[in-house]
């Protein structure tokens, strides 16, 4: 098995699957997948789990029988679970009007993380809450904008935990595999952080070029602004 090869279609898989938390939706993820599969990797999703769906999916942009920034309903990840639980939530007025004014004073940060995830509102769609809420805001494009500011903050202070305890742990060709195939989402939210950021970007590059060496220098602390 070429390993290059599997690593795409791994990158490609990951992406479909955390499809619900990464800024620009299916408009971004799609056009990674029609530019990045290449038969080789179209044969390889093919024998992995759900691949099969992905490459049907990716099938139905290149014939143009799904539009750039849109999934069928029976290719949906998760069989579209995720979408109907959090998608049939009711708001009361008051919900509404405590869920806006919440939107409108976020500030992209960690305290702004904080406080938006205290508001009852926010606590009523659990741990679905992003993807929740950004379905109860359709029809409404203009919080939807700002909802997607909420979601790269989010994603950005996720992958910088996600980094930090990968670097605190001892390597694994397995680690650094997955590491390889996440990269584009570290290259994209890490210098969010600044100088703190891009270090730590600059150890990821490390460790996936390493193959069996001594563990990483433990990284820096997280900074407190995004």
């Amino acid at each position: 098995m070429n390993q290059k090869t599997n690593t795409i279609a791994s990158k490609l898989l990951n992406l479909y699957r955390q499809q619900h938390v990464i800024f620009g939706g299916w408009a971004a993820v799609n056009r990674v997948f029609v530019a990045e599969a290449a038969p080789d990797v179209m044969d390889e999703l093919r024998t992995l789990p759900t691949g099969k769906l992905l490459a049907r999916h990716i099938e139905n942009l290149r014939a143009g029988r799904t539009p750039m920034d849109s999934i069928e309903r029976d290719l949906l990840p998760y069989g579209g679970m995720m979408a109907d639980t959090v998608a049939t939530i009711p708001l009361t007025p008051d919900e509404w009007a405590e869920l806006e004014t919440g939107i409108d004073e976020f500030t992209p940060d960690q305290a702004g993380l904080t406080r938006l995830q205290s508001l009852r509102v926010v606590k009523k769609f659990g741990d679905e809450w992003l993807v929740g809420i950004r379905a109860a805001l359709t029809g409404k494009p203009a919080l939807l904008d700002k909802w997607a500011v909420v979601t790269k903050t989010w994603r950005a202070y996720y992958l910088w935990k996600v980094a930090n305890d990968l670097l605190d742990a001892p390597l694994s060709d397995r680690s650094r595999a997955q590491l390889q195939a996440d990269m584009p989402e570290y290259e994209t939210y890490l210098p969010m952080f600044g100088d703190a950021g891009n270090e730590l970007l600059g150890k990821l590059r490390t460790f996936v070029s390493s193959i069996k060496e001594a563990p990483a220098d433990r990284p820096v602390v997280a900074p407190t602004d995004a």
